[in-house]
């Protein structure tokens, strides 16, 4: 397979049969709904001279013999990406590793993906003549991502309470309308 292969539309067939593998490196902002996952450069006060966040990514492919019937296409993938994200504790940057690992069996149908997916612990997809890869990756970097990002410490002491002194000084500064209720009932007709 002397090739270029794209990533974008790759014949997993032929990819599996070769027994390939491929690893790499993309900037994050190829993969549009990740980076809508990560803090923008000026809310995370990045610095111009800091170097794109960077995807790394592999993934191989093989055919696996099986007795008595054709053998079955497995996939195996790990990517991780250093994700600047909001921490959701002192809403401040916070830089997060976010890893996937995942196993994929691939299969002629949805019908077959179905049936066997309760009992597969690797997760099942339906063989296509071309997957997007891309998509893949960042579909799982998106899975791995957590769904409320913070720090394990929060660099800043995080305030546990919400006070507004001038809340506070309008709501005493009210008369209180049951003093009102008395001082008119304790008044001569």
């Amino acid at each position: 397979m002397d090739k270029k292969i794209d990533l974008n539309r790759l014949n997993v067939k032929a990819f599996a049969r070769e027994g390939l593998g491929l690893q790499g490196q993309m900037s994050l902002a190829q993969f549009g709904r990740l980076a809508e996952l990560a803090l923008s450069p000026v809310e995370s006060s990045l610095q111009d001279s800091e170097p794109p966040t960077e995807v790394s990514w592999d993934i191989q492919a093989e055919l696996v013999p099986i007795s008595g019937a054709d053998s079955q296409i497995w996939m195996y993938l790990k990517a991780e990406v250093d994700l600047p994200m909001q921490c959701q504790r002192c809403m401040g940057p916070v830089q997060l590793l976010v890893k996937a690992n995942a196993t994929f069996r691939f299969v002629t149908d949805e019908a077959t993906a179905e049936a066997e997916d309760d009992e597969s612990e690797e997760d099942l997809l339906v063989l296509t003549p071309e997957l997007n890869v891309l998509e893949l990756i960042e579909d799982e970097l998106i899975m791995s991502a957590p769904i409320v990002p913070k720090h394990e410490k929060c660099p800043n002491l995080v305030p546990m309470s919400a006070v507004d002194e001038a809340f506070e000084e309008a709501l005493e500064a009210r008369p209180n309308p049951f003093a009102t209720l008395a001082q008119l009932k304790n008044k001569p007709n």
